[in-house]
């Protein structure tokens, strides 16, 4: 199970290089610092993809977001997230995400039907107890 972390780590670390406008792929709110990717599912091997319950179709992306603390140690968080992706046209999509807990990792997975050249807008919420932050991106996707 940790081959899809650190698969999804290394999508990270190559995205970053090349995205310069998302800043790392991460952005601060409050006491969290959040982690997010979007990426087509066909990038996940079919095993993993299998183990996680994610389907691999060519019009899937998977939506991926860890929350750590701003601290130095930088602790995986345990939190409630809710979210929409809404495409250009206002179409909206409900995010399902499902939480998945690997040693101290913890990440939230939810997955999102495109057509080529779709461009989303992510609106998330995550909670806390009475703490409350939106995580707000945008993507687009294309098919192979």
């Amino acid at each position: 199970m940790r081959l899809l972390l650190i698969m999804i780590l290394t999508l990270f670390t190559s995205l970053a290089s090349a995205n310069t406008e998302s800043g790392g792929q991460f952005k601060v709110l409050g006491n969290w610092e959040v982690h997010y990717i979007a990426f087509p599912s066909t990038f996940i091997q079919p095993t993993v993809a299998k183990a996680y319950g994610v389907v691999r179709e060519d019009n899937k992306a998977l939506i991926n977001i860890s929350v750590l603390a701003k601290d130095t140690v930088k602790t995986a968080q345990q939190v409630q997230i809710t979210g929409v992706a809404k495409n250009l046209l206002g179409n909206k999509q409900d995010l399902k995400f499902k939480q998945v807990v690997e040693g101290d990792a913890v990440y939230y997975l939810a997955q999102l039907n495109y057509y080529n050249e779709d461009v989303y807008r992510f609106d998330i919420q995550i909670k806390q107890g009475d703490k409350l932050q939106v995580l707000q991106f945008q993507q687009k996707f294309y098919i192979d």
